[in-house]
């Protein structure tokens, strides 16, 4: 394999520079290496190395709808953004609930190569919430599931659910939820609020999210199994995740980068870019998600990128497909939200972005410390650069991104997955 040498970088963003020698995909030697004849130099003087991001939460729509992503524009979105592994959601067409699918997506991925692409199987037949998929096939399987979930649609069915989470303890895996209560969100347009009212939206009420958090802890917790709670986005869910976690129950969350940054203040433009499911919340939510994600209530970040064809965006609001673009822009916002009002440091940072994702998924290779003899999936960030965003110029096949020329901090300049550079300098390599 290729040997790399990254100069001058600054690991977690502490200390003095040092050189970094990856050789055989894993780091060889940390402080001043010698370059031999055959080592390719990256000059990283001001810039950051940081463990490569895990992505819990990806929505790459093949197979079936490829006119909006594909496992390889989307593993290029994710290498752009400095990811090294993804998991890719179950609401494909066909539906990701049995072994032939998730093996099909897991082939992509590694043919792909540029990031480690992990299937997620459907809890459900088709996503129905009527019966079990085969959730022990997918986890035997070549691709090896490790979480199950059905996003986009809540399992609502309580005794579902349990038996999920009854079957998931012996598997070893892990159940993703959605959480909605879907009698409570029929019609439902935006977060049910003030601006909603005004704007003329149908509301979106917190409770529907709060009120399947809440049970679903208590499931899991009679279970004695791990719960994953998708893009939390409300006050109440927070202080259910704390109640629940203060008695130990084996519960992790999510939240997206546009929940830390975007408010129902948007509904003002009906622009649909802004419709995402669940809804951007009020400022009072905003804030309290970063404040949870910093104190460790929150566990992770996980982006809920969801390419979207133009003419299921172009449209009124009540037609338009729920979803955001998030691979690329996700540690801008990260930065923007958290790093520079001081909520969290770069060590911080890899510890939404990569470590804790990595640990609740059980990937052993992926969230380590930049340390010698640790696998070389990393990425360089430089800190000072800025960025103006633009859809047509992201990689994904769609261009559904809320934050169209905005100007971002932060530039991931490499990746690095297993020391082979997947990234670089806004190219895939």
């Amino acid at each position: 394999m290729s040997r790399v040498l990254i100069k001058g970088a600054r690991c977690y963003g502490e200390g003095d520079p040092v050189d970094v020698l990856i050789a055989d995909g894993v780091i060889a030697e940390i402080g001043s290496p010698e370059a031999a004849g055959d080592t390719e130099v990256i000059d990283a003087r001001g810039q950051v190395l940081l463990p490569g991001f895990v992505d819990l939460h990806t929505h790459l729509r093949e197979p079936g709808r490829e006119d909006t992503e594909t496992v390889e524009s989307g593993s290029a979105a994710a290498a752009l953004g400095g990811y090294t592994a993804v998991f890719a959601m179950a609401n494909t067409d066909p539906v990701a609930d049995n072994a032939v699918v998730v093996e099909h997506v897991w082939r992509r991925g590694r043919e792909t190569g540029l990031v480690d692409v992990h299937p997620v199987g459907a809890v459900t037949v088709g996503l129905a919430g009527e019966r079990l998929a085969e959730l022990g096939t997918m986890a035997r399987s070549e691709a090896g599931v490790r979480i199950f979930s059905d996003d986009g649609h809540c399992v609502a069915d309580p005794l579902l659910m349990r038996r999920a989470l009854e079957y998931s303890t012996s598997l070893g895996v892990l159940v993703a939820q959605h959480a909605e209560e879907p009698r409570l969100t029929v019609g439902a347009q935006a977060h049910e609020g003030e601006r909603a009212a005004r704007f003329g939206y149908t509301g979106w009420p917190a409770s529907a999210e709060e009120s399947i958090v809440a049970r679903d802890c208590i499931l899991a917790r009679h279970a004695g199994a791990r719960l994953h709670v998708c893009h939390v986005s409300t006050t109440g869910t927070v202080d259910v995740l704390s109640w629940a976690k203060e008695r130990g129950t084996r519960v992790s969350a999510e939240v997206t980068p546009h929940h830390l940054l975007l408010t129902d203040e948007r509904l003002a433009t009906y622009d649909p870019v802004n419709k995402v499911n669940p809804p951007l919340r009020a400022d009072a939510d905003v804030e309290r998600m970063r404040q949870a994600l910093a104190d460790g209530v929150l566990d992770c970040v996980a982006t809920d990128h969801a390419p979207h064809a133009v003419q299921d965006k172009d449209c009124e609001w009540a037609a338009a497909r729920p979803g955001m673009l998030g691979l690329q822009t996700a540690l801008s916002i990260v930065v923007r939200t958290m790093v520079e009002p001081g909520l969290l440091d770069w060590r911080g940072v890899a510890r939404v972005m990569s470590e804790r994702p990595a640990e609740i998924a059980g990937l052993p290779d992926q969230g380590r410390p930049l340390a010698e003899g640790e696998p070389a999936n990393v990425v360089l960030v430089d800190p000072e650069a800025g960025w103006t965003v633009r859809g047509t110029e992201l990689a994904s096949i769609a261009a559904n991104t809320p934050y169209e020329g905005m100007r971002l901090p932060a530039v991931v300049s490499a990746t690095l997955l297993r020391g082979r550079i997947t990234s670089r300098e806004g190219k895939i390599d």
